[in-house]
């Protein structure tokens, strides 16, 4: 007979692993101090759950979704092309890295230490460099469009935002500073930098 799974042990798992991931981080966190959280037993845990990466994934999906979708709004009302690539940036390379704790940094953690056999998939990666991609190319003047679709900025953008990630895991001190994101500002819209066009 097969088990009755119960959306509030569901629940109560997820809520615990997320606790555990803010507080410890992925590494130092483990499925039977998410199961003792959740006052579930570690092999009822994997009753709705395959790992622990499959949990902070099932936590980290609406975790970015929430951000990218609120800062899709927030850029939408922007009408100068260069605060508005400035939003993106700030969000992805200074807000996400330390938001809650610094959670996308779970991500960071689990990703270097996941098992192909685990089953990581790039969707979500895929959805966000979709999201990042419009918001720049609605920055950028229309003759720098076509050049900037044609390469994969957004993932070169979502490499970065790892990068700064655990920059700030390590130093928390120490943000991306104001002025690389003008840097790259200047670098995507095409504004000259040093005398010379880009």
């Amino acid at each position: 007979m097969a088990q009755v799974k119960k959306p509030e042990v569901r629940t109560a798992i997820l809520r615990s692993a997320y606790r555990l991931f803010k507080r410890k981080g992925y590494l130092a966190t483990t499925t039977s101090a998410i199961a003792a959280g959740a006052k579930v037993s570690e092999s009822n845990l994997y009753n709705y759950f395959a790992s622990k990466f499959e949990i902070l994934f099932e936590l980290y999906t609406p975790w970015l979704h929430e951000r990218l979708e609120a800062l899709e709004r927030t850029v939408a009302q922007e009408r100068d092309p260069r605060a508005r690539l400035r939003l993106v940036l700030r969000a992805l390379w200074v807000d996400l890295p330390r938001d809650d704790n610094g959670f996308t940094n779970n991500l960071m953690q689990a990703l270097s230490a996941v098992a192909r056999s685990e089953g990581y998939r790039p969707d979500l990666l895929r959805w966000a460099e979709t999201r990042i991609e419009a918001m720049v190319l609605s920055a950028v003047p229309k003759r720098r469009r076509a050049q900037l679709a044609a390469g994969n900025l957004a993932n070169v953008l979502m490499m970065a935002q790892d990068g700064f990630s655990m920059n700030v895991h390590l130093n928390p001190a120490k943000p991306c500073d104001p002025a690389t994101i003008e840097l790259i500002c200047d670098l995507i819209l095409g504004a000259k930098i040093l005398g010379a066009k880009i």
